[in-house]
This record gives C-alpha cells, structure tokens and sequence, in this order.
C-alpha cells in the first residue's frame, strides 16, 4: 500500500468499528487479504514489533485491535495499562507494517473478529493454532490462525518490572 502524505498521520488510521468494517470490506473488494493481530502493545518492545511485522507477512491488509484501558486493567492488574489507549493505539498506527488500528472494549476479540471477519487472525507464538481462545470463531466463518513473531522473550511486565528495580534496589 503506498502511503499519501494524510495517511502518515497515525491517528487517522485509528477507526471506530464501524468505519474499520467499512474500510476493511473495502479492502477485501480490493482482493486484498485482511489481517487482524490484537494485544495491550501498553510499552512497545522488539516482541510487539515482531510480532505485527509477522502478521503483515502472512496478508495484505494488516488490522490492529488495541484492548481499551479498561480490559488492560482487568487483564494486567494495578497500575495498568502505563499509557493510555489512544496513545498506544497511534504509537502501533504509526509502525509502517500496520494500515488500520481501533481499540476494542469486550474481554476478547470474538465480537470483532465476527464483525470484521477476516481472513487470518495472528497471534503471537506464545500461542499454538490449537490454544488460540477464538479459534472456533475464526474457523466458524471460514478464516484460519497464524502463529507469527518470534519466540515469546520480551514481557512488557517484566520490562517494567526490570525498569522499577533500577530505579528502587
């Protein structure tokens, strides 16, 4: 996808889901093969950056789901997410492997990943095709699981965990 001076703007590639169906249809019109990869990306590290870099390997069309603050929260605990949703959602906009970005407020990408509907749903390797949680979901409509990045080295928990002792021996 070459990208037009208003496309370098991260932020305007971070859609609400309704635009996001809509553009992602129009991709798929396009003949395009839409991806979706999804995570907290709550400090970005090599691992994220493999990772979204892998998922845009194995399509055309590379959509990020972005938990909001409230789902970080529940997922990770006191003190999560360190950024807020918008910022974390335009830092991943602006990565040259991703087109689209949106955040999504539900527990789990099913409900997006119904709406969407696309062709493959990337996860990161510490995943198995057989452990993905909406496997069944993708499958459902006819889509399939990637397992892409490398190998599961770098935690954003333990970053900030490394970072707090530095600073507290």
């Amino acid at each position: 996808m070459t990208k037009t001076i208003v496309d370098l703007d991260a932020r305007s590639r971070i859609l609400d889901r309704e635009s996001l169906v809509a553009r992602v249809a129009e991709e798929k019109r396009k003949g395009a093969t839409v991806v979706l990869a999804n995570g907290c990306f709550d400090v970005l590290h090599a691992g994220h950056v493999r990772y979204l870099n892998g998922a845009r390997q194995v399509g055309d069309f590379l959509v990020v789901a972005v938990n909001s603050d409230r789902q970080v929260a529940l997922l990770k605990g006191p003190g999560r997410p360190i950024m807020p949703e918008r910022e974390r959602a335009e830092i991943v906009a602006s990565l040259s492997a991703v087109d689209l970005v949106t955040i999504f407020d539900e527990p789990t990408v099913k409900e997006l990943l119904l709406a969407v509907r696309p062709a493959i749903h990337a996860k990161g390797t510490d995943y198995s095709e057989e452990t993905v949680p909406e496997r069944d979901v993708v499958r459902s409509y006819g889509g399939r699981v990637a397992i892409v990045g490398d190998q599961k080295g770098h935690s954003t928990s333990e970053l900030i965990e490394k970072l707090w002792k530095g600073r507290n021996p």
